[in-house]
């Protein structure tokens, strides 16, 4: 079950990159999400060794924020990997670069890992966060490719940017009562079916979105298991776990036709915009703090939201769950998945097929 642990860019930026943001305020700026598609205005280089480096323009978010989460959706052929950096700008200086994960669809060429030991005098790398000291105007992405032969380069379809402050609370939302009363069909699946499964919630989660999108769309391609997903997602540097936010993103963003990323929400009420909108989404929120009389555990976990009760509470797959006492479907109440789900500054994985119709984003979150 663990995971251990506004306003516009500017114009000529938004044109060139194709950043998907409406551009709209966001309650008190506590997070935003820009979406690139289009990486003309990288800078290309070569290193010695005949990787391609990608340079990213200077990107300024809406606000100033201290964390960020990257998410990537490649195609990614055999013997292909990519090195994730990010560079906070200030006014005065630019911190180093900080390594947010080697990534590869070949864990036996290139192992997939976090990078440990980083933190200095102005952040450090939490897993799959850049958390800093202080605020911060402005970053820089960096993108390494290589491959085995020099010529098997994985090809980048997207690149997502979380930003937050989690120093300001979000705003609590009037409720999306369209979808209350609405539960998306979604397979169910208990980690603790498989052996090794324990550390599963996040690949269990993953791998109940990707079905559902398999049965709607008739990709068989997409219906894949547990330990399938789980293998396809372990970080080798973080105690071979599975949580790692952005390698469980970038592994469903590595299929055809599939689009995956972290964002953070600003409230219930924008989970159910895509309930609303009939999309299920992962949600990152603490097992105990999401039942009443559960015993205090203080990992991350990860679940999926699949509707809305009559009452305003949540119908989740929580793959942490005992087939032979209960079903993966569960109903928590909606102040408890509010609480729950703060403890990761309201994180998702927003995955769905590309092209898929979205509900309106109001503040700027995907």
């Amino acid at each position: 079950m663990f995971r251990l642990v506004g306003i516009p860019l500017l114009s000529a930026f938004v044109v060139a990159t194709g950043c998907q943001t409406n551009g709209l305020t966001m309650p008190q700026h506590y997070s935003h999400f820009i979406g690139l598609t289009n990486f003309a205005n990288f800078t290309r280089s070569q290193t010695a060794t005949g990787e391609t480096v990608l340079l990213s323009p200077e990107i300024s978010p809406p606000a100033n924020w201290n964390e960020l989460v990257l998410s990537w959706n490649t195609t990614a052929p055999a013997g292909s990997y990519v090195r994730v950096e990010a560079q906070a700008i200030y006014a005065e200086r630019r911190t180093r670069f900080y390594s947010l994960g080697n990534w590869s669809p070949d864990n036996q060429a290139f192992p997939r890992g976090s990078v440990r030991g980083q933190k200095d005098a102005d952040g450090d790398v939490l897993t799959d966060i850049l958390a800093l000291q202080r605020p911060a105007p402005k970053v820089q992405i960096r993108l390494t490719l290589g491959g085995s032969d020099g010529n098997s380069l994985l090809s980048l379809k997207f690149l997502g940017l979380s930003f937050c402050n989690p120093q300001l609370t979000p705003q609590i939302l009037p409720p999306n009562r369209a979808a209350w009363g609405k539960e998306i069909p979604v397979v169910e699946r208990s980690q603790q079916s498989y052996p090794g499964g324990n550390g599963w919630c996040s690949p269990t989660s993953l791998s109940m979105a990707l079905t559902r999108w398999a049965t709607v769309a008739r990709r068989a391609d997409w219906n894949l298991d547990v330990p399938t997903v789980a293998a396809g997602v372990i970080d080798h540097h973080f105690s071979k776990a599975t949580g790692n936010w952005s390698f469980n993103t970038a592994y469903a963003g590595s299929l055809p036709g599939m689009r995956a990323y972290v964002t953070r929400f600003s409230d219930l009420s924008e989970l159910e915009d895509w309930i609303a909108a009939g999309i299920p989404v992962i949600i990152s929120a603490r097992y105990d703090l999401l039942q009443d009389g559960r015993p205090d555990d203080f990992n991350g976990h990860l679940t999926i939201c699949c509707g809305v009760t009559e009452a305003g509470d949540f119908v989740i797959n929580d793959p942490w769950t005992d087939l032979k006492v209960e079903s993966v479907r569960h109903i928590y109440k909606r102040e408890n998945v509010r609480r729950a789900w703060a403890t990761s500054h309201n994180t998702v994985y927003l995955v769905y097929p590309e092209n898929t119709p979205l509900p309106t984003d109001r503040f700027g979150h995907w």
